[in-house]
């Protein structure tokens, strides 16, 4: 459980950290960006916050942060099939961007499983 916390806290600081970078920076940090489409970049970036408050329900073993880690998830593998609606509608985008929700969505999905049968399922 304590590893699941410390990926979802590391998690948040870096979503914040890039996707801040990117929203409040100078305009080297959008260049470097690319083709970033603004909702996954607002989304990743409010769910930062969310990261670090199920990271914290984590560690100390709050049953709420099995639901908030569900919550998580699910928005993530929601804004995803709406990124993927984006890209097939011929919306400009960077390839790293479907890896990175990719590997967001999994490994949410992934914390979620396991918070939930740590914390609720006993």
């Amino acid at each position: 459980m304590y590893v699941a916390a410390l990926v979802a806290v590391l998690f948040g600081i870096m979503t914040l950290k890039s996707g801040g970078q990117v929203l409040f920076g100078d305009e080297s940090y959008r260049i470097a960006a690319g083709d970033y489409v603004p909702f996954v970049l607002w989304f990743n970036f409010t769910a930062g916050f969310i990261y670090l408050i199920a990271g914290v329900g984590i560690a100390f073993r709050k049953p709420w942060a099995a639901g908030v880690s569900m919550l998580i998830a699910a928005s993530t593998l929601l804004v995803l099939a709406a990124f993927g609606l984006y890209i097939f509608t011929d919306g400009a985008y960077e390839m790293r961007t479907v890896v990175a929700m990719t590997l967001r969505s999994t490994i949410w999905t992934v914390i979620s499983m396991l918070v939930f049968r740590q914390l609720v399922r006993r």
